[in-house]
């Protein structure tokens, strides 16, 4: 599987690598060569972000089904039980 970003994305990740190469290394990077890191970025490291991301999207929609239990379930067969409240 291979991750795509949306084109602006693209363009807005390659600016952010070259800010991030002028500002904190000794060489500035260019254009083509920020393009090819994000590439293998994208390659090598974007699907273990994925995948940790489904797995969080996969939790949480664990937890609000067993919210939703609480919340729409009813007690199965509980005639006799509240009958004899009742009679108390």
């Amino acid at each position: 599987m291979s991750i795509e970003l949306p084109k602006h994305a693209q363009q807005q990740a390659i600016a952010s690598i070259e800010r991030y190469f002028r500002e904190n290394m000794d060489e500035p990077i260019g254009n083509m060569p920020s393009g090819a890191l994000l590439n293998f970025f994208l390659a090598e490291i974007g699907p273990s972000i994925y995948n940790r991301a489904v797995a969080d999207v996969q939790e949480n929609l664990q937890a609000r089904l067993q919210e939703l239990d609480y919340e729409v379930g009813k007690e199965e067969f509980s005639y006799w039980t509240a009958k004899r409240a009742g009679r108390r």
